[in-house]
């Protein structure tokens, strides 16, 4: 499910965009839920992460940018993209690493062309979340979320920090080229989050999410030379 926030304090504005983001979304048979917000005090008041928010620069009560920096300092992961009606505004949108913006009055292809990209870049796993499709339903997963990932019969089971497994239809080496550096491929089954590792012996590498006991996962015999060479480089790279 793809959570999908419209804030502007402009009723007909925020309306417009909705109108646009349903069909789109209906045409991608992609399974979404949207809210609207007059203004970023409101916005900022909710603790949902959404996937995509879609905000007004230029707004009384709290302006765009500043709520941008917030939610940002905050954590947010989602795709922002910024409404305004003056393109120059949008060079301050870099320090707050938006998407892209749409310029008022919005055209329709511009939307629907600027969603296809972000839709495509979400599903090639560029930044640091996957999109999962089951059949016409769709999630946004971040990767700090998945502690690791298992094949069995063409299936892909992502097991979640918060203890919830997803199913789907892919392949490993598929999954794999989404996925970033904390990744291994330990096993021709296993993907496992290096982020989540807190032992390795007799050929197994034990995950703990902290606080769900411990994860066993397999390590090949051909592959513990190159996986004792991944935790270095990644305890190197993030200065474990």
């Amino acid at each position: 499910m793809i959570h999908i926030a419209v804030c502007d304090d402009e009723k007909t504005m925020r309306m417009q965009i909705r109108t646009m983001a349903v069909d789109f979304f209906h045409r991608k048979k992609m399974e979404f839920i949207i809210e609207e917000f007059p203004d970023g005090r409101q916005l900022l008041e909710r603790a949902r992460e959404m996937d995509i928010l879609f905000l007004d620069i230029q707004m009384e009560r709290m302006d765009g940018m500043e709520t941008a920096r917030i939610l940002r300092s905050r954590g947010f992961k989602g795709f922002l993209i910024f409404i305004t009606v003056l393109k120059e505004m949008v060079f301050q949108a870099f320090e707050v690493q938006a998407y892209d913006y749409l310029v008022k009055p919005v055209a329709r292809e511009k939307f629907d062309r600027m969603m296809n990209r972000l839709v495509d870049a979400a599903w090639n796993a560029e930044g640091a979340r996957l999109l999962v499709r089951r059949g016409t339903e769709s999630s946004m997963i971040d990767f700090d979320e998945i502690i690791f990932c298992e094949i069995i019969d063409r299936k892909v089971y992502l097991h979640l920090r918060t203890g919830k497994v997803i199913d789907y239809y892919d392949r490993m080496e598929r999954l794999e080229s989404k996925l970033d550096d904390r990744f291994f491929r330990s096993h021709r089954s296993y993907l496992l989050n290096m982020q989540y590792l807190k032992s390795y012996q007799d050929k197994t590498a034990f995950l703990s999410d902290g606080g769900r006991g411990s994860y066993p996962v397999p390590v090949s015999r051909l592959r513990g030379r190159a996986f004792s060479e991944a935790v270095l480089h990644y305890m190197k790279e993030r200065g474990v």
